[in-house]
């Protein structure tokens, strides 16, 4: 007589537990981590001296406010594109080193600054800066 044993299931090793707790981790890490903030990024003063010592004049700094409508206002005055290069053109043949800061309304398009974006640079601004201010709550 010729008694067999049966054979013994072979342990089988899921993974799907541990993708459950893999995703539950990576859901936990997503829902209570905090995202850099680029406001909170200190901005550089430059040095007020060059390499040979000599004080340098401040460069001239243009804002640009861009309201809700997307129309480009700078010192008080509406501008198109065209009158804007040309403004821009003019301040930068006098000092290379102007700054352009652009102060974009919540409600502003991102069509419209990137419009302007594209004026200022090919006018030929170097220094050119997007400020988005927010009221304090």
């Amino acid at each position: 007589m010729n008694i067999n044993r049966p054979a013994r299931p072979r342990a089988l090793i899921s993974l799907v537990p541990m993708i459950d707790v893999m995703l539950i981790l990576l859901v936990f890490f997503m829902v209570t981590s905090t995202y850099l903030n680029l406001d909170m990024i200190p901005a550089v003063k430059p040095s007020e001296t060059t390499t040979t010592g000599a004080t340098q004049a401040p460069a001239a700094t243009l804002m640009i406010r861009l309201g809700a409508d997307g129309v480009p206002v700078l010192r008080g005055t509406t501008l198109d594109a065209d009158s804007l290069q040309a403004t821009l053109s003019a301040a930068v043949a006098n000092d290379p080193l102007t700054q352009v800061v652009i102060l974009p309304s919540g409600a502003a398009q991102t069509q419209a600054l990137i419009t302007v974006m594209d004026v200022a640079a090919l006018a030929g601004v170097t220094r050119l800066r997007v400020l988005r201010l927010e009221a304090a709550q």
